[in-house]
């Protein structure tokens, strides 16, 4: 019994630790106040209705007046983060990290196709070899060079790898959250299966076609962010797209379209763009 109610305290613990280490570092982080919100979200008329992050309803983390609405000055509004202090990764930094995430999901249809830069991180696009569909989307923390699945829709609406192994989000071998020897993870613990590594079997056909998205994501900036210009090549995920967009000739930022309701969710976490690579 005693056992037992000291791993409960130690949970609880841990737990109030990392909530409190999450609104402290959100509080911290500078809001650029151009545009929407990360949660705010955006649809269509053509959509399944308001959905959970969705400003217009009001939803749980919507809504006016919701927790992480971008219209009432909350914790979550604004374009984008600024880390000043932040020392931008390399393309060839961000790649290795990447590259020592693939290599623990133990699959060889997989490869980096595409890195990215910006200030605040770095943003990395995996794609099947076999199918050229987009899997999922992986940021790398400048700090720690770690990389680990990027938020937002790539957890939301991924229908084939948002189940993926996760170890790295939450410290890697051994962490706070791991799979393996964590206090979340392992076998019969309380998170147990979450770093289950097999992709779900579905389909990569949407509702909503490329040429779409493009409009769809057009007609969001188009009423938000004034002057900016979508991208006409959306990368192609298991259930949305995700596409840059540009202000002044310049990349100003990226955007996800749902492939079946085609609503829009802003990536607000990735700041300045540096500079891209290809990866063949």
């Amino acid at each position: 019994m005693n056992k037992i109610w000291s791993t409960t305290l130690i949970v609880i613990a841990v737990l109030a630790l990392a909530g409190g280490i999450f609104f402290a570092g959100s509080m911290y982080a500078r809001v650029n106040a151009f545009g929407p919100s990360m949660m705010n979200g955006w649809h269509n008329n053509n959509t399944y209705g308001p959905s959970m992050m969705n400003r217009r309803g009001q939803n749980m983390m919507g809504g006016n007046g919701g927790m992480m609405n971008g219209n009432s000055g909350n914790m979550m509004n604004g374009y984008g983060y600024n880390n000043t202090n932040l020392t931008p990764l390399t393309v060839d930094q961000a790649k290795a990290a990447a590259e020592k995430y693939l290599a623990n999901l133990n699959n060889s249809d997989l490869h980096i196709a595409e890195v990215m830069i910006f200030d605040n991180n770095a943003y990395v696009v995996v794609k099947e070899t076999s199918t050229g569909n987009g899997a999922f989307e992986l940021l790398v923390d400048s700090t720690s060079q770690i990389a680990y699945p990027e938020h937002g829709p790539n957890m939301m609406w991924n229908l084939k790898y948002s189940g993926q192994n996760h170890q790295y989000m939450m410290g890697g071998n051994g962490g706070m959250m791991d799979g393996n020897n964590g206090m979340m993870g392992g076998n019969g613990n309380m998170m147990s299966g979450w770093d289950n590594t097999t992709p779900a079997n579905v389909l990569a056909a949407m509702t909503v076609t490329p040429e779409q998205a493009i409009a769809y994501a057009q007609k969001y900036l188009d009423a938000n962010i004034s002057g900016a210009t979508a991208a006409t090549d959306p990368i192609q995920f298991y259930g949305y797209y995700t596409l840059d967009f540009e202000k002044d000739g310049k990349v100003a930022g990226m955007l996800s379209v749902n492939g079946y309701s085609g609503q829009i969710f802003l990536h607000t976490w990735h700041g300045t763009f540096i500079e891209e690579s290809a990866v063949q």
